[in-house]
């Protein structure tokens, strides 16, 4: 199904919503980068710096974690009514592998969009595309929480 509504995404709506998050105060904070979003897939980059790493040097968890959250938050939203935001209410994942220098790319994979609660995985790869985490996430869409653009439609 995904195939049919490629045609129909407005390029100009998803080049600002790449623009407005990538500015926006906490993915600038971390250092992620929104670089692909689509019907139900999404790309996360985040080169990895010295404020990244715990004490024992590697990637702290909850980076990873962000990376997951992020990457499943913005491959269900393309789906969502344009009024409406989401809200992570499930978050699992499994770390497989530490690493303490590169780029980490998350890819977000959403498995089942629905009404109000979609669920959506992601899988983060080093530069190597070696598998550093994997995760899923449930998420429930909030009416009248969207974001305010300039263009009115994604679809």
């Amino acid at each position: 199904m995904a195939k049919n509504l490629e045609l129909l995404i407005n390029p100009k709506c998803v080049d600002e919503l790449i623009e407005k998050l990538c500015k926006s105060p906490f993915p600038s904070h971390m250092g992620m980068k929104l670089v692909s979003i689509d019907i139900d897939s999404a790309i996360v980059k985040l080169e990895i710096g010295n404020c990244h790493l715990q004490p024992f040097g590697i990637v702290h968890g909850g980076v990873i974690a962000t990376l997951i959250d992020t990457a499943t938050f913005w491959s269900a939203f393309m789906r969502i009514p344009q009024d409406a935001g989401l809200v992570n209410i499930d978050l699992k994942l499994n770390y497989l592998k530490s690493i303490n220098s590169g780029v980490l790319t998350a890819e977000g994979r959403t498995i089942r969009a629905g009404k109000t609660i979609s669920y959506s995985e992601a899988s983060v790869f080093d530069e190597n595309r070696e598998l550093i985490a994997h995760g899923t996430s449930s998420l429930m869409t909030l009416k009248g929480k969207g974001l305010s653009m300039k263009h009115s439609k994604f679809l």
